[in-house]
């Protein structure tokens, strides 16, 4: 789970977007020039992403994606023609998107070497993870940058005490502004806001579930904490996250703990070579877990991993969530 290490995890500054040469009503500031040109095609356009700044003459043609949500994000925005190569899925990419991504090469199974990253002679390159831009392993964001190739970190990596949802909603709204895609953008977002809302209608009078998210781990439980998406997803989905408290989106909580805040359910993320059956039996064979009321009960519920970061998949994953933590009672 490297590429999730909370030691990626810095503070970032979000600049909200906008469509004139100068701050306006809903915030982003473009670069001074012309202002017709501004107001007709949105660029020059500048962003400030996890604490690096850079100003767009025109949309990147050459993007190198790492990271299965940030692939999405672009597929979903309908710029596969802008997409010259990508690398590193958790699980398989949604059947909406299999035609799109099967045109796209594949630089690399996880992580490309820099070399793969220049071969594929992109002129932007966008990761999910911070550990997309490792400095030891040559890929930092400066290096790129000096190799004149501008990038951009998914915000999940950068951003504390936020409310995540929102955080995906500016996410889509800034990769839309920096590739021209304003509209397409917008629409995901107004449908996205929509979805969530039908699914907190559902679960208005319901008692939520309190949670424990099972990621990896034997020594100790790698779980969702509570800066990340997965929390809100939980939360949206009538769960507690019983590892709010910890002050990050991914990271290990002992297994006395876990026994000492008593979860009534057990999300499991799905994903890499570790099947979910695997996961499931490591937990009730735990005698130390044995008086868990999960546990006890076999309450699990199951996400692909894909569902839980900052990405296109969010709002269905808090409705499929939501139905299996309150089965029955999300039935519209």
């Amino acid at each position: 789970m490297s590429r999730r290490t909370p030691a990626l995890i810095a503070a970032a500054v979000l600049l909200p977007l906008a469509l004139t040469a100068c701050s306006s009503s809903d915030g982003v500031t473009t670069a001074t020039g012309d202002k017709a040109a501004a107001k007709s095609d949105g660029f020059p356009y500048t962003v400030k992403n996890c604490g690096v700044t850079t100003t767009f003459k025109a949309p990147p043609k050459r993007v190198v994606t790492m990271n299965q949500h940030v692939t999405e994000i672009m597929l979903e925005l309908g710029l596969k023609k802008s997409l010259v190569g990508t690398a590193y899925l958790d699980d398989q990419v949604l059947p909406k998107y299999a035609e799109d991504y099967a045109s796209v090469p594949v630089i690399a199974k996880e992580y490309p070497s820099y070399e793969q990253v220049l071969a594929a002679n992109p002129d932007f390159v966008y990761g999910g993870y911070g550990s997309a831009f490792t400095a030891g392993d040559g890929r930092s964001r400066e290096a790129l940058k000096k190799s004149g190739i501008e990038s951009r970190l998914n915000t999940e990596s950068c951003t504390k005490g936020d409310q995540p949802m929102d955080t995906l909603y500016e996410e889509i709204r800034e990769v839309g502004r920096t590739f021209g895609v304003t509209d397409r953008a917008e629409a995901w977002i107004k449908q996205a806001k929509a979805d969530n809302a039908a699914t907190a209608k559902k679960l208005a009078d319901l008692k939520p579930v309190s949670v424990f998210v099972y990621d990896s781990g034997d020594k100790t439980a790698f779980t969702a904490g509570g800066e990340g998406i997965g929390n809100e997803l939980i939360e949206r989905a009538g769960g507690t996250n019983v590892f709010a408290d910890l002050d990050k989106p991914f990271g290990d909580a002992s297994w006395e703990n876990v026994v000492a805040r008593k979860p009534e359910a057990i999300v499991i993320y799905d994903y890499g070579a570790t099947t979910v059956e695997q996961k499931k039996k490591r937990l009730l064979t735990d005698p130390a877990l044995a008086d868990v009321p999960a546990i006890k009960n076999k309450r699990f519920a199951v996400m692909p991993l894909s569902d839980a970061v900052l990405g296109v998949r969010v709002p269905a994953a808090v409705d499929k969530l939501a139905a299996q933590l309150h089965p029955g009672a999300t039935t519209p």
